[in-house]
């Protein structure tokens, strides 16, 4: 029983600094669930969300940690439960995307996608499978790229692909614990990171290869992440892509 002036349950959301990190722990906020914003390097954009959502009347900190340092995870985890009593749904939207085709990539760029997108969403999962409580959701996030195959994507489309191996394994070994875990895979996202060094001629086409002929929003992509966490407690073990039909 947590104590009577805690949420009735509380999120972890990795990467709250970035687009999509930042609209899911809004909305997860906006379903009543306490929040807790974790940052890598911008500590002033994760101020921002929790600042956003305090003044919709919810609850809210932010944390700064290196998502691959299980010290520092477990940092995250420990303020989530003093703060708010426990973690119920743990998010993991952190991640990078550095691009170029397999033959010119830098094996040290290699490494470091790796160990952000893979190793950092192994720590959180680790912490998570041992922490959150029953009846809660784990979520990770992946990308429609990994379908769609796209030319420069080799890098991160493998360590995207090891996280969704990751989800359908941890889905199956929580058995009994009554706690879901599953993958989103977005397609091209307006975020800052998405606009990042593309002309607008690029940015036309890509919205325009799905059939909604549009880019999807953090909004679109939160919504998913927010059944996930809340009302989807018979989806398990699944990788949902949400990309408008791309593929």
């Amino acid at each position: 029983m947590t104590h009577s002036t805690s949420p009735s349950r509380a999120a972890v959301v990795t990467g709250a600094s970035g687009g999509i990190g930042r609209a899911v722990a809004e909305r997860l906020a906006a379903d009543g669930m306490a929040v807790a914003a974790h940052y890598s390097g911008n500590a002033a954009k994760a101020d921002e969300a929790v600042a956003a959502i305090t003044a919709n009347g919810g609850q809210a900190i932010a944390v700064g940690g290196d998502i691959a340092d299980e010290t520092a995870m477990a940092a995250l985890f420990d303020a989530t439960t003093e703060r708010f009593g426990g973690v119920d749904v743990v998010v993991n939207t952190a991640g990078i995307m550095p691009l170029a085709p397999i033959a010119e990539t830098d094996l040290e760029t290699f490494d470091r996608i790796q160990r952000v997108n893979v190793r950092g969403t192994f720590v959180v999962n680790q912490l998570a499978a041992r922490q959150v409580r029953s009846g809660g959701a784990i979520i990770n996030f992946s990308t429609s790229i990994t379908r769609l195959q796209n030319p420069t994507y080799g890098a991160y489309a493998a360590s995207k692909g090891a996280v969704e191996a990751m989800t359908l394994i941890l889905a199956r070994e929580l058995r009994g614990r009554d706690i879901t875990v599953n993958t989103v895979a977005p397609g091209p996202t307006a975020t800052p990171l998405f606009f990042e060094g593309k002309s607008q001629q690029a940015i036309d086409h890509i919205a325009s290869l799905n059939p909604m002929e549009r880019l999807g929003t953090p909004a679109d992509v939160a919504e998913v992440a927010a059944f996930l966490a809340g009302p989807a407690r018979w989806v398990n073990g699944q990788v949902i892509y949400v990309n408008g039909g791309a593929a």
